[in-house]
Order: C-alpha cells, then structure tokens, then sequence
C-alpha cells in the first residue's frame, strides 16, 4: 500500500504565500519522479511543476518566477513554494509521484488539498 499524502492548503489573500507538502509512505523501493498538479472548478487538471529524483524542474509558464517546487529524497517528500498568489491560482493541488514498489511501478495521485486567494 502507498499513500501520498498532502498538506500546506488554505485561505490567503492575493500577494501571499503558502508552502505545499506531499509525503509518501508505504512499502516503496524508490520514488522517482514527484510533481503538482491543480485542478480549478470546470477546468481540467494542469501540470503545475514537477521534478525528476535528482533535482531537475520544470514548471507550467504561468507558474515560473512565482512558485517554486523542491524535493527531500530522505523523506520521500515534495513541496511547492508558491508565492505572489493570485485568485486564480486557486484550485485543488495534487501531487503526483512514480512510485516503484514490490511487484509494480506506477504513478500515483494524493488526495488533492485546497487552495483558495481571495482579492
């Protein structure tokens, strides 16, 4: 069994920031790479940035400049550092993380944590 699980969600006024984590846990070899996505009402789910195992990024052009996604190896955790919010940032964030473990290798999804900037 593997559980990603989030925290860091909440209400913040535009300009803001808020720090995002996502731990996985369970029986796992390895977790390769480890990303954010966010999904805004009546929208479809977006990439938001992800990293590979060893510390390579890549973020949506929207997000560059302003959130900033880091990895601890040690905890099998991700985090996204998401600054100068705007109310259209708010969505549900998942993480997302290819998880090898016995028997499979495949990604998985966290169960989403809310993001809401007020103006």
């Amino acid at each position: 069994q593997v559980q990603l699980v989030e925290s860091g969600g909440g209400l913040v006024q535009a300009g803001g920031s808020l720090r995002l984590s996502c731990a996985a846990s369970g029986s796992i070899f390895s977790v390769n790479d480890m990303g954010w996505y966010r999904q805004a009402p009546g929208k479809q789910r977006e990439l938001v940035a992800f990293i590979t195992h060893g510390g390579t990024t890549n973020y949506a052009d929207s997000m560059k400049g302003r959130f900033t996604i880091s990895r601890d190896n040690a905890k099998n955790t991700v985090y996204l550092q998401m600054n100068s919010l705007k109310p259209e940032d708010t969505a549900v964030y998942y993480c997302n993380a290819h998880i090898a473990r016995p028997g499979s290798v495949r990604w998985y999804w966290g169960q989403g944590t809310q993001v809401t900037v007020s103006s």
